[in-house]
């Protein structure tokens, strides 16, 4: 498709009909030195010597340069530049050198920009998706990988159904940043396949068995370190806590003069507040406290590979947990399904389904005072069924307070 313009000729003063870019070639005439010029049908020829032709071509239109080898390649690019330029598609992008909408390209930047929003252990799965997406798609332009690419993806991974949907949660978030960085437009997201999963069962113990677990946990490590029996023991009390935000509290984010613990940043990226049952109020003020800054759960003096203060490992407690379950031959249970899971499980025949489902926080769409101020009696009393078999290890050695100041 011609798409003409009116060019004012400076020297005749004349308007000539011309084309929008033109094929160029930076060869000229071996006999007169003249520029070649595009006959529009067999080449780039010279003017006075029509038997001398270039051999070499480029393209140059709308900010766009591209070599070619042969005229009939470079006609056929610029025709369809033209065409483009006619129907208000054009994205000069497309034929940037550095490729700018270059698969590649994009969703490093976009795992750059995840680093700072996410947790290490988010980013870390994302980049594994990432890594896969760009080894399926290589550096292909953003805009050509739709639907049916997407899907063809997400179900050649060798992966779980769960981790399969989770890659397409990571890919989808990509794409609208892209579309917020306006990289391309609402029209240009592709739709995402449905991935449909099934979560597994996690095993669970009777509270009985937990009982037997948590007192062993007791018997074994409670001269080494306290603080070890006391975090097992609240994780299968206080169920809206998962292990890695217990483990994670700090001295400052323990309001005993409320009685909560503070839960900045959790899984549901909203702030929680756990209500603290009253006797875990006195017990942690029987305890040496540090500044605010500490964590909580840390290490004492004479600890074999670890220095006083430095916070527990990620699986620290569940290594005291299997260790206590080998004790007792108990199999197949992990720290998340004995505590957690188990303790939801048993509080079915004294709580309402409702009632479980406030205390677990699953799903929980209230203003984050309201913890205060409503529900505390309520998660009290569920908290206070959970922990009535293991009323006897409540107790503490008394110790003077005192504040301490490690590094973290």
């Amino acid at each position: 498709m011609n798409i003409p313009f009116r060019h004012n000729d400076p020297q005749t003063n004349k308007g000539e009909l011309c084309m929008i870019g033109g094929i160029y070639s930076n060869q000229k005439c071996s006999i007169c030195g003249s520029n070649f010029i595009d006959d529009g049908k067999k080449g780039l020829v010279c003017s006075h010597h029509p038997n001398e032709r270039a051999s070499r071509f480029f393209v140059k239109i709308r900010g766009i340069w591209k070599r070619f080898k042969n005229y009939e390649e470079a006609q056929r690019f610029l025709t369809g530049i033209r065409y483009k330029i006619d129907e208000g598609s054009l994205d000069v992008r497309d034929y940037k050198k550095d490729n700018p909408l270059g698969f590649v390209n994009l969703i490093t930047k976009w795992l750059e920009y995840k680093k700072h929003t996410v947790k290490r252990k988010s980013h870390n799965n994302l980049k594994n998706y990432a890594n896969r997406a760009i080894d399926f798609f290589g550096d292909r332009n953003i805009k050509e990988i739709g639907y049916g690419e997407i899907e063809d993806f997400i179900y050649a991974q060798k992966v779980s159904d769960k981790t399969k949907s989770n890659m397409k949660s990571g890919l989808h978030d990509f794409w609208n940043w892209l579309r917020k960085r306006k990289v391309i437009t609402l029209q240009q997201v592709p739709e995402f396949p449905e991935t449909p999963f099934e979560l597994g069962y996690r095993n669970t113990i009777s509270k009985e068995d937990q009982e037997k677990i948590l007192n062993e946990v007791y018997r074994i490590s409670y001269h080494i370190n306290q603080k070890i029996y006391l975090g097992i023991k609240w994780l299968s009390i206080y169920i809206s806590m998962r292990p890695a935000e217990l483990m994670g509290v700090k001295e400052g984010e323990i309001d005993l003069s409320n009685g909560y613990f503070i839960i900045p940043h959790p899984k549901e990226k909203r702030p929680k507040l756990i209500p603290l049952l009253e006797e875990d109020i006195e017990v942690i003020k029987g305890l040496p406290r540090g500044l605010p800054g500490l964590h909580f759960f840390r290490h004492t003096k004479g600890i074999k590979g670890a220095y006083e203060g430095q916070p527990f490992g990620e699986k620290y407690f569940y290594k005291w947990w299997k260790k206590a379950c080998f004790n007792l031959g108990i199999e197949s249970v992990d720290l998340y399904g004995g505590t957690r899971h188990s303790t939801a499980r048993a509080l079915r025949q004294c709580c309402t389904p409702e009632e479980i489902k406030r205390a677990t926080m699953h799903s929980t769409n209230k203003a984050f005072e309201r913890y205060y101020r409503i529900e505390s009696d309520e998660l009290r009393s569920v908290y206070r069924k959970a922990t009535a078999p293991l009323l006897h290890h409540n107790q503490v050695q008394p110790k003077e307070a005192k504040v301490l100041n490690f590094k973290e």
